[in-house]
Parts: structure tokens; C-alpha cells; sequence
């Protein structure tokens, strides 16, 4: 046990806004602060806790330089929590630093709030990217947001929701959503409608990714549809082909396998509709390999092709494209894509699997926002 006092500066000081007050009262008397073990001793620094009266925020207990406020541990107890919670399982650091298991979610927030307060994540923002990820069974969701010219995760936020995007539109303020140049996301209209709204100086492009998955939905209904007419017609070594030749319709000419080369050819062979409906699917896909004018002009030919093509899947899809094509033929122009967010996504789902789970989406938050954000402290005394 360590016995402590702040020095002559750092009395009487608010613990939010750090501006010298008069003092209220003694508070509840001394209290006590969990400090880096000395080997394996517990070890503890002990000071009066006095209170005082901020004209902004009130009676609060009295800030001291070794701890933040509402903590029962030392900053720098804290910082190694937080920098081990990056580098290991919360179990690990629970068991290492003796404390409870949800005690080091708790530390995460509290680290990662007072780095978000010193620090302007929105500074700069000029291209961003805009995601979900799933965090826990029963529907939940994060939304995130990363920044393409650095790849940071800037924010993030529990739900997937409209009300979810305007939260982090009014973070970053008018100003600013004015000075967005492109923003790339899905086509989901819970992102774009409040993005086309508040930013209008931004371009929304479509992630490629999407846009192609659309196409290889379409595809395989058309495979599942003769699949089960050739079965309902007592086809079964036809139908038995055509099952099997699932992942060679799927997948790009060049990285096909010589048995799925031949397996392809059988498909021309034996079904003309859905040999027709796997070069649509791959003629789409050179929309995204070509400079920009003849990929344009590419789209024009691919959506009169589907119109006319007789498959209902990629009528379908024409329509939508017909309806989203500024933000494809934005995502073509400027190169942009989705794929930074998908890594962060590929972190985030690596973090909190490796933390067995979160009871609260703000201790996810935290953690990724540590890790992923640039706000991770230093190992202490390093």
C-alpha cells in the first residue's frame, strides 16, 4: 500500500474539463487504486478523495493525475489491460492481470473513450466506406465505417439501420459531410438515402462485389430451374450433371481446372439456357477490367443482351442495374471498392472471436476501435 497525494498543480481539478475549482466537501474519505502488481504482490496507491463544485459540471470528486475518473485502477494499470486486450483473448488478460472477465471490457471503454476524446478521428475524411458486420447470433450488428486514404475504422455503431447512419452523419456535422467526395457501400438504401441527403458533394459507388454476387444469384437460380426440370422429367444423370457442375459455372474462366473445363463444355453440351446465363454472368464481370469508356460502353451492350436474354433472373437484374447505374459507373470511374472495409470486417470478426464474445456492443466497439482505430496505448513504460 502506497500513500499518495497529487501535487500542489494538480489540486482541486475537475475531472472532465481539468479546470481548478473550489472544493465541496472531503468526499467519502480515502479511497484506494489498483496499481501494476510489484511480481506477484498486489500492490495499491491510497490518497483523500475530496470533492468539488465545477460551475459546468457540478459536485465531482476531485481529479487525480494517476487515475481516470470512475476508475478503481492506475492509468497505467489500465493502458496495459487495454494493450493486451488488443494482443490476446480476454480471458488470457483476465487471468494475467488477476481481474474480473467483464472488468476488461469495461477498461477497453474507458481507454478508448478518453483516446477518442483527445484525438479528431473525422479530420480529413474525404473518401469513406460503409459497412455491417454481424457481432452476435440473434441479429446484431454493427455498423462501421472506415477511411479509405488511411484505412482506419473512424466509427462504429450498434444496429444497421437508417437512424444508425444519420447518428454518424450528425457526428461528423455539416461542415464536414459537405467536404465527403465518394462513399462506397452496398446497395442498401438504409445507407444511401441519408448519405444522397446530407452529403451532396458525395459520390455513392457500388461495391463490385455486389454487384456480381447479384449476377451469380441470378445464375444459380437459373441452374437450380433446369436442375429441377431435368428431375421432374426422370432426367437424373442429366440433373446429376448439372448439380455437379455448381462451382465450375461459378467460378473465373482462368482459375478453372481442367476437369472443370470439361465439365463446363458438358454444360454448353447439354443446356444452351444455362450456358447463356453463365456468359452473362462473366460478361458482367469485364465491366470491371477495362478503362472506363469501354467499360461503359460494355454495360450499355451487357443490359441490352440481358433484356432480351429470355431469364427472368437477369431481366431482373438489368432493371436494378438500370436503377443503381450512377453508382456503378461511379465505382468504375474512381476505382473504389468495398475492399478495405472487408478487411476491417475480417478484423473485427477475428477480435471478437478471439474475445469469446461481448455482453455489450460498446465493449466490441471499444476493442475495435483500439485495435483497428489507431488509439491502442503503449505498453507501459516502453
Amino acid at each position: 500500500m502506497v500513500s499518495v497525494r497529487p501535487a500542489a498543480r494538480e489540486l482541486d481539478r475537475c475531472p472532465h474539463c481539468r479546470r481548478r475549482c473550489p472544493g465541496y466537501d472531503l468526499g467519502d474519505g480515502r479511497r484506494r487504486w489498483r496499481a501494476l502488481d510489484v511480481a506477484t504482490t498486489f500492490a495499491y496507491l491510497e490518497a483523500d478523495a475530496p470533492r468539488v463544485s465545477c460551475k459546468r459540471h457540478g459536485v465531482v470528486v476531485a481529479a487525480v493525475p494517476w487515475a481516470r475518473h470512475d476508475s478503481a485502477f492506475t492509468r497505467q494499470f489500465e493502458d496495459q489491460v487495454a494493450w493486451l486486450t488488443v494482443q490476446a483473448s480476454k480471458t488470457a488478460v483476465s487471468q494475467l492481470m488477476r481481474i474480473a472477465w467483464r472488468t476488461v471490457g469495461w477498461i477497453c471503454e474507458r481507454v478508448s473513450d478518453e483516446a477518442v476524446q483527445a484525438r479528431d478521428l473525422f479530420a480529413g475524411l474525404k473518401r469513406i466506406g460503409v459497412d455491417e458486420i454481424s457481432i452476435r447470433k440473434g441479429q446484431r450488428y454493427l455498423t462501421v465505417v472506415v477511411d479509405h486514404d488511411t484505412g482506419r475504422l473512424v466509427w462504429a455503431g450498434p444496429g444497421r439501420d437508417r437512424k444508425t447512419v444519420e447518428k454518424f452523419l450528425d457526428l461528423l456535422g455539416k461542415d464536414r459531410c459537405h467536404q465527403l467526395k465518394l462513399v462506397s457501400c452496398d446497395m442498401a438504401s438504409w445507407i444511401t438515402g441519408p448519405i444522397a441527403e446530407r452529403c451532396p458533394n458525395a459520390n455513392v459507388c457500388y461495391d463490385p462485389f455486389h454487384l456480381i454476387k447479384l449476377s451469380t444469384d441470378a445464375l444459380d437460380e437459373i441452374r437450380r430451374e433446369v436442375w429441377n426440370d431435368a428431375r421432374r422429367q426422370g432426367q437424373a444423370q442429366l440433373a446429376k450433371e448439372l448439380k455437379d457442375a455448381r462451382f465450375a459455372l461459378w467460378k473465373n474462366p482462368g482459375n478453372l481446372t481442367e476437369r472443370q473445363q470439361l465439365k463446363l463444355a458438358r454444360v454448353q453440351q447439354l443446356n444452351q439456357r444455362l450456358y447463356r446465363a453463365y456468359l452473362l454472368s462473366q460478361q458482367l464481370r469485364e465491366i470491371y477490367r477495362v478503362p472506363f469508356e469501354e467499360a461503359i460502353a460494355l454495360l450499355d451492350a451487357w443490359i441490352t443482351w440481358a433484356r432480351r436474354c429470355r431469364l427472368a433472373p437477369f431481366v431482373k437484374l438489368a432493371r436494378t442495374i438500370t436503377d443503381q447505374r450512377a453508382g456503378i459507373e461511379a465505382a468504375i470511374q474512381n476505382g473504389l471498392s468495398n475492399a478495405r472495409v472487408e478487411q476491417v470486417n475480417t478484423q473485427l470478426r477475428l477480435i471478437t472471436r478471439r474475445a469469446f464474445g461481448f455482453h455489450s456492443p460498446h465493449a466490441a466497439i471499444a476493442l475495435a476501435m483500439l485495435a483497428l482505430g489507431g488509439l491502442c496505448p503503449p505498453l507501459t513504460g516502453r
